[in-house]
């Protein structure tokens, strides 16, 4: 063992996966491991000499310290899950273990403390879970900001919800939302897609079936609406549930009683509605593809989610998201997007919205093996041809010409609207105009 000997303490504490760090009896750190650094993201140099609250801010600083409490004590404590904040603002949940510090002759000289990281493991869980809540939803759009703000009170209200939006825009992330802020949130989240199962199908789904209702039935089994009793039932897709069928939503929605195929008797359920559709309701109505009454009843709260391509400003910023819980569910430790990348993703029209850009992420992780991603870690459709740039062709519109130059500058400053707004001399409202008619340009 003699080789210890060249092996210094601070060598040991900086190979170990989890931070640590030491205070004095005043709470200066006194030692700051890599992995502290890392986790933190607070430089060794920044966090020696200052109060261990000061880099961590965390949850329990403000009277339940652990380590305090393990110096008091005069024995560790641990396995505290907390959480704390970084530079950026970003909360970070970490668990921890405090003991106190003890010079040779046995003197309390101050405290240590490890903590690990548990991002990776929450994150995994939630996917599990399905668990997602405001901060889940990743925007700095105004538009979608004035539905994050509102979702507390819709999500008390109790009344049913009509979420309107493209493929993509979020419309079960924000469903979700409202049943984990509600008073049900303690009981199931059902989700149901409507269109993707033949009538036949999606009725015994939705209302369970009695056995010998049909061929094959050989039990009773309940079905989507008693599964969710008690809590939410979200049914996506409702613009493709066929007439029949609507007639029996209409009924569990004012009667709150469903029955079964094959049963006799309805069965009460207590169940709140969360719908969601792609298409025009309204426009359904008008040509009798979609009833008027179940219409109004679903239409009691309408959130209507922009698309992608209208919250530009969002796309830096959802990217980074992306990037950082592929790095966390990877193990890999991608930095971020190349700033050609970044800019062809801003001018890019996002028919399939977030989920599309999730997609590309997720896609480019396979093929970059470190570093940024790059125009050639990209799905090849989004690739330009071989010896063409990204650029504007010679045939732009003068709409598309302002639009390349806001995407440009939003680029330029992450994302930042009125950062972009100063560069280019003009206001958030101009620039927001400037987005949406090339939109409608490209659509009309």
């Amino acid at each position: 063992m003699s080789f210890l000997r060249d092996i210094s303490c601070e060598q040991i504490m900086d190979s170990l996966a989890d931070g640590v760090f030491t205070v004095d009896p005043d709470w200066n750190i006194t030692f700051f491991n890599r992995a502290a650094s890392a986790i933190t993201r607070v430089p060794r140099g920044e966090a020696l000499g200052r109060k261990c609250w000061e880099v961590f801010r965390s949850s329990i600083c403000d009277g339940a310290c652990a380590l305090k409490a393990a110096l008091e004590a005069g024995e560790s404590r641990g396995n505290r899950s907390i959480f704390f904040v970084r530079p950026d603002g970003e909360k970070v949940p970490i668990s921890i273990n405090a003991a106190p510090l003890r010079d040779r002759r046995g003197k309390t000289v101050g405290g240590v403390e490890t903590f690990r990281d548990l991002s990776a493991l929450q994150l995994i869980q939630k996917k599990l879970d399905g668990l997602y809540s405001v901060e889940d939803i990743v925007s700095k759009s105004p538009a979608f900001q004035r539905i994050l703000g509102i979702l507390p009170q819709i999500a008390a209200s109790g009344a049913t919800v009509l979420i309107l939006g493209e493929s993509g825009t979020g419309k079960e992330l924000v469903a979700r939302a409202i049943h984990n802020l509600s008073d049900r949130s303690g009981k199931p989240f059902v989700a149901v897609n409507c269109g993707a199962l033949p009538e036949n199908l999606l009725e015994s789904e939705l209302f369970g079936h009695k056995a010998g209702a049909f061929t094959d039935a050989k039990k009773d089994k309940p079905g989507r609406f008693q599964a969710a009793d008690g809590g939410t039932l979200f049914l996506d897709e409702i613009g493709d549930m066929p007439l029949p069928l609507q007639v029996k939503i209409l009924r569990a929605l004012q009667e709150k009683v469903v029955e079964p195929l094959g049963a006799v008797a309805g069965v009460p359920v207590d169940v709140r509605i969360i719908a969601a559709t792609n298409r025009d309701l309204e426009d359904m109505v008008a040509r009798q593809t979609f009833r008027s009454d179940l219409f109004y009843r679903l239409n009691v709260v309408r959130l209507s989610l922009p698309p992608l391509r209208q919250r530009a400003e969002d796309i830096p910023l959802l990217a980074q998201h992306f990037v950082a819980r592929q790095n966390l569910l990877t193990g890999k430790e991608i930095l971020g997007l190349a700033p050609e990348v970044l800019a062809l993703l801003m001018r890019h029209p996002f028919p399939g919205n977030v989920r599309e850009l999730e997609n590309i992420i997720e896609y480019a992780f396979i093929l970059c093996p470190g570093g940024r991603i790059g125009l050639e870690h990209l799905p090849e459709a989004l690739q330009p041809a071989e010896g063409q740039e990204a650029s504007t062709p010679l045939c732009a519109t003068l709409a598309m010409i302002k639009r390349r130059a806001v995407t440009d500058a939003l680029v330029r400053h992450d994302g930042r609207v009125m950062a972009a707004c100063r560069e280019l001399g003009i206001s958030k409202d101009t620039l927001r105009r400037i987005l949406g008619r090339v939109t409608a340009s490209r659509l009309g």
